[in-house]
């Protein structure tokens, strides 16, 4: 069962590795065997990370939003690790406004970090994949993508998670017949830079509808995500692996 999860030899390219479950995602796979390349903005995190693993990640610092940053990040894990066989699009943004207050360039922006980015990533590592005839690419959905945020107004991050679900299934649709599996691992509530105010004791009640009745342990999703990135998922593309505790099904 251990070889049917297996990284071992794999290169991934982990975006938004900085902190939080990118950074997790990570640590992951080279605690795994694979060799990694963390793509983000923050050297000095990366540089941490890379001090924890020195022999299976390679920082390079670098924004999904820009063309030229992403296809430096891509040829550098090309030479370094002879191949590409994963991809985890990770990086996100969010903006917390009412909508009705909400203005089209902060709207635009967390497009451009969570769709626009993601899907140039997938658009030049896929093209290395596909010449390979094999790959696995883990977009980071959300559960917004299923239901709306309710108490936190996000109308730009909600409509991303749900456009990263649909490019998941169209992409899926057009490669995977060419060896490129491409899934979606949608969170829930996970201790993040972006969610740690919810973690706080004061906001308990939050996760009381949880049937789980509470948030998530970010080791909770090192199954899902070696599950998606290996072959132990060789029959399933164009999922999107829901792991929320039950948030979405009451």
């Amino acid at each position: 069962m251990s070889e049917l999860f297996s990284v071992v030899g794999k290169v991934a390219v982990v975006t938004g590795a900085s902190s939080g479950l990118g950074r997790r995602f990570a640590a992951t796979l080279a605690g795994r065997g694979a060799k990694v390349v963390v793509l983000a903005r923050r050297a000095d995190r990366l540089k941490e990370l890379e001090s924890a693993y020195p022999d299976a990640i390679l920082p390079v610092v670098g924004d999904v939003t820009d063309e030229d940053d992403v296809a430096a990040a891509v040829e550098q894990a090309y030479r370094w690790g002879g191949s590409l066989d994963i991809l985890v699009n990770n990086a996100g943004t969010t903006h917390v406004e009412a909508a009705e207050d909400e203005d089209g360039a902060a709207f635009a922006r967390v497009l451009e970090v969570n769709v626009t980015g993601l899907f140039r990533c997938c658009r030049l590592v896929g093209r290395s994949m596909l010449e390979r005839g094999s790959g696995s690419i883990v977009n980071i959905s959300s559960i917004n993508a299923l239901v709306a945020s309710g108490a936190i107004p996000e109308a730009g991050y909600v409509a991303s998670k749900g456009a990263v679900s649909s490019l998941t299934r169209e992409l899926a649709a057009q490669w995977s017949a060419r060896g490129v599996r491409v899934n979606a691992l949608a969170p829930g509530y996970f201790p993040s830079e972006m969610t740690a105010s919810l973690f706080e004791p004061e906001h308990a009640r939050y996760f009381r509808r949880l049937p789980m009745k509470r948030g998530g342990h970010p080791h909770e999703l090192d199954g899902p995500l070696l599950f998606l990135a290996s072959d132990a998922s060789s029959y399933m593309t164009g999922h999107t692996l829901v792991v929320d505790g039950g948030w979405t099904i009451v």
